[in-house]
Formats: structure tokens, C-alpha cells, sequence
């Protein structure tokens, strides 16, 4: 088998430690990888690189598309770009996958029979990062899902689901508020679901879904869900298996994967040969499927978890009663090499399909342009000379072409018709729209609208038209509207 370029990045803290115990499990096994090294992290951040990552390192990355990464530390202060969001951004890392999987009794856990894989959105949301000060009150982010990022990800668990012989796949949404972002994730999942008749499918909303999550894991099998959910969920299903520390992560796009432990460098265990490298190692199992070698990945998994049945635990999972030997980060990955070739007897084995088309992932389909027309405007003004009803009575006069229909705050009708009750803040969103119910206005009725508005002494500080798509309205009513 020829060897398979990837780009190796030993990390900060404990990272260097637990990416040599895993590359040599590797070379063992007998993986069949050409490394090139990179430096990322603190050094270069404190070199002044904001993100944390050279251009040189960029080439290695384009060049082998396969990246096994060590935690890094980010330093203390601002100005500091996330390096994972980064590169999972840059290199279009669309699915973050994360296997959770109970290791009873060997590793302590209140849920013995876990097994669910969470498969997370990784690039939108509001991971997006678009965030602004309106006003003296009110912050705001915006939380950007789109067709192709939700198709691509919905696509992907079902692939992943049918792959690994998994059965059922589950979306978390919040779309019974989110009506229209959150509604559209839900949507493509049905639509997508339809493709794989072979795979039960269905839908939580998402605090009850994790409520379930938490309680009752063996109901879930594959778990799809949106970005900042996806986050939380797949830390709190690492978390309730045992031990955040044995959890591995793949982040997975159409051009390149990055794999990963899901802790963080851990300052303070740097250097003392404690640290477990187990996350790290299973992370770069999950390498080892995607780039064609299952063979080894199966050798390389079944003999981790014939250490951990043996009870030969690092200090963080290590319980007299059913521990037999205390090591370090050097000992326990000996101990994984003398294993090699061997299966578990309580735990069970895992074997890995060889696939014929090693890194193909699920591509979104063509995009379809719809029809569409501008039938308002949503003008957000800052506003604290008054009530609701002076802010109507002021902008009412320069509506011009526009029929002023509604002003909300905090996303409540406050205008006509407001409840005395509603706290409002000093942000307040306008609502403009064509006398004639989905009558068009154009780009430069809004302008001059803008401008006498502005003339009329308000404050606006942003603008959202309201649109119709396939003769749709495609934007929310204010609750109470």
C-alpha cells in the first residue's frame, strides 16, 4: 500500500506528549502514513500571527488534505482567532463527527450502553460570527443556516449511518421558534431522509431532545443537528459516557479532514507523562477510515480496547476497584502496542468496512434560483425620546410610498395595539411595506425612504428588506403581530 501524506501538528500542553504516544501506536499497527510536520498555536500566535497558523502551514494542509491535530493553547487576551474555526472555515470542514461510547464497567458512567454519534454542523449558525452593537441596549448576532450547509451535513449522517451499519438518525432543531433557519434544517432533513428508506429517521426539538439525550442515550444511534446544539450536545454525550478525555473527533469536508481529541491542551499535566492520549489515538482511527485504511484502524481500536478491559488506565479514568495497573502517557501507549492483534472479550470489537471511494463525502445539490420580490422594509432605529406611539406618530408622516404596519422591540408588537406591560429597550424595528398586501417596492423607494426617516431626526441603524420567494412571504411576523 503506498503511504498517505497527512500534515501532523504536535500542539501545546500535553499535546506533544499524547501525539507521540498515538504516532507510535500507528507506526506499530503498521499504518501506512508520510508525515509532514507543521507548527501551530501558541509559539505562532505569540509571534504575532492572529490565527495561530503560517502560510507555509496552509501549503502542507492544501498539499496531503489530511490534518491529525494536537490541542493547542490559545493565549489570554483578545485579539486571539479560534484556530479550529479557522481551519475547519478555510478548508470547508462541513461535518464534525464524535463517536460516544460508553466503555462499562471499565469506565465509570451512569449510562452503560451508549453508543450515538454526533454528527455536527460545523461552519454556519451562529458560528458565523457576525455580531454588531446597535445601540446603547441591545448586541446582535446573526444566525445564518443555509440550503447547501444543511443538506450537505443531513446527507452526510445518513451516509455515515449506512456506512457503519447504523440504524436510525435524529435532527435536533429549535424550528417550533426558529420558524424559518432552524425550520429550514429541519425541512432539508426530511427531504433528505426520503433518500435513505433503508434508515429510520425523526425529529426533536432540541431541549427536550437533549433532555433525552442526557437521560436515556441507547435511544439515539446517529444524531444530526446544527451548529452551536451540536457543540453543546456532543461535549455533554462525551461527558455522560465517562470521560470527555476518550472522545475522538472528525472534522470532515469535500477537499480536506481534520482529526482531533475534543479536550484542550491542559496546561498544567504538560510534561509530567500523565496525560491520556486515548481521544487523540481514537481520533486518529477516525483518520484511518477516511483515508482507506480500516484494516489498521480496526487493529489499532481493538487493541485500545483490549487495554482498557485489561484495566491498564491512565490517573483520570483509573478506580481501584476495577483498575490493575496505574500508568502514564509512554506506559499506557506500550501497552496498547503489546496489544496489537488482539480483540476485547467484554467490550465489544469493532471492525471497519474498507470503502471504495476513501474522503468522497456528500456534495449539496445544484443550486435553484427563485423568484422573488421586495415588498418592504424592516428599518431598526434606535430610539429612547419616547413611547412606541410617539415613535408611529413621527415616522407615520414620512412613510411616502410605504404604509408604516407595525414597530416592534425585542421581537414584540409594540405598535398599534402594544400591551402597556412590555418592557421595551432602545432598539425598535419599523415596519414598512407596500399599501397593497405583496405590492413591490424598489431598491430606491427604499433609499428615500431611508432618507426621510433620517430627516425626520431617527437614528436607523439597519435595514432588512422584506422579500417573497416562489410567492411566499419569506420573512417572520413580531410575536403578538
Amino acid at each position: 500500500m503506498a503511504k498517505t501524506p497527512i500534515t501532523v501538528a504536535h500542539g501545546d500542553g500535553i499535546g506533544p506528549e499524547i501525539m507521540d504516544a498515538t504516532l507510535s501506536i500507528l507506526k506499530e499497527a503498521g499504518a501506512e502514513l508520510d508525515i509532514e510536520t507543521i507548527e501551530i498555536g501558541e509559539s505562532v500566535y505569540l509571534r504575532g500571527n492572529s490565527a495561530g497558523i503560517d502560510p507555509s502551514a496552509w501549503e502542507s494542509l492544501r498539499r496531503t488534505k489530511v490534518f491529525l491535530k494536537a490541542p493547542i493553547t490559545t493565549p489570554q487576551g483578545g485579539g486571539f482567532k479560534s484556530l479550529n474555526v479557522t481551519v475547519r472555515k478555510t478548508l470547508g470542514l462541513y461535518a464534525n463527527v464524535r463517536p460516544c461510547v460508553s466503555y462499562h464497567p471499565f469506565v465509570q458512567t451512569k449510562h452503560p450502553v451508549m453508543d450515538v454519534v454526533i454528527v455536527r454542523e460545523n461552519e454556519e449558525d451562529l458560528y458565523a460570527g457576525i455580531e454588531y452593537r446597535q445601540s446603547d441596549d441591545v448586541m446582535m448576532s446573526l444566525k445564518l443556516i443555509s440550503r447547501p450547509g444543511s443538506e450537505k451535513i443531513c446527507r452526510y449522517a445518513f451516509e455515515y449511518a449506512r456506512m457503519h451499519n447504523r440504524k436510525k438518525v435524529t435532527c435536533f432543531t429549535k424550528d417550533n421558534i426558529m420558524k424559518m433557519s432552524d425550520g429550514l434544517f429541519h425541512k432539508v432533513f426530511e427531504e433528505v431522509a426520503k433518500d435513505y428508506p433503508d434508515i429510520e429517521n425523526e425529529h426533536w426539538i432540541v431541549d427536550i431532545g437533549a433532555a433525552k439525550l442526557a437521560d436515556k442515550p441507547e435511544t439515539f444511534d446517529v444524531v444530526v443537528l446544527p451548529n452551536l446544539y451540536g457543540d453543546i450536545l456532543s461535549d455533554v454525550a462525551a461527558q455522560i459516557t465517562g470521560s470527555v478525555g476518550l472522545a475522538g473527533s472528525a472534522n470532515i469536508g469535500e477537499g480536506a479532514a481534520m482529526f482531533e481529541a475534543i479536550h484542550g491542551s491542559a496546561p498544567r499535566r504538560a510534561g509530567q507523562n500523565l496525560a491520556n492520549p486515548s481521544a487523540l489515538l481514537l481520533g486518529s482511527v477516525l483518520m484511518l477510515v477516511h483515508i482507506g485504511q480500516a484494516a489498521c484502524a480496526s487493529r489499532v481500536h481493538n487493541a485500545w480496547l483490549k487495554t482498557i478491559e485489561d484495566g491498564v488506565h491512565t490517573y483520570d479514568i483509573f478506580r481501584d476497584e476495577v483498575s490493575k495497573e496505574k500508568v502514564g502517557t509512554k506506559e499506557f501507549a506500550q501497552a496498547v502496542i503489546a496489544r496489537l492483534g488482539k480483540t476485547p472479550e467484554t467490550l465489544n470489537p469493532v471492525e471497519y468496512k474498507e470503502v471504495s471511494d476513501p474522503g468522497k463525502v456528500p456534495t449539496a445539490s445544484p443550486r435553484v434560483v427563485s423568484p422573488k420580490k421586495t415588498v418592504g422594509v424592516d428599518v431598526f432605529v434606535q430610539y429612547q425620546a419616547g413611547t412606541a406611539d410617539d415613535l408611529a406618530a413621527t415616522l407615520e408622516p414620512v412613510a411616502g410610498d410605504f404604509t408604516l404596519k407595525m414597530i416592534s422591540n425585542r421581537g414584540m408588537k409594540v405598535w398599534p395595539g402594544g400591551a402597556p406591560e412590555t418592557f421595551c429597550g432602545d432598539l425598535y424595528r419599523c415596519r414598512f411595506v407596500h399599501p397593497e398586501e405583496g405590492g413591490t417596492v424598489s431598491h430606491q423607494q427604499i433609499v428615500d425612504l431611508l432618507g426621510r426617516v433620517g430627516g425626520a431626526g431617527i437614528d436607523f441603524v439597519q435595514t432588512q428588506n422584506l422579500c417573497y420567494f416562489n410567492d411566499e412571504r419569506s420573512y417572520t411576523l413580531s410575536q403578538g403581530e
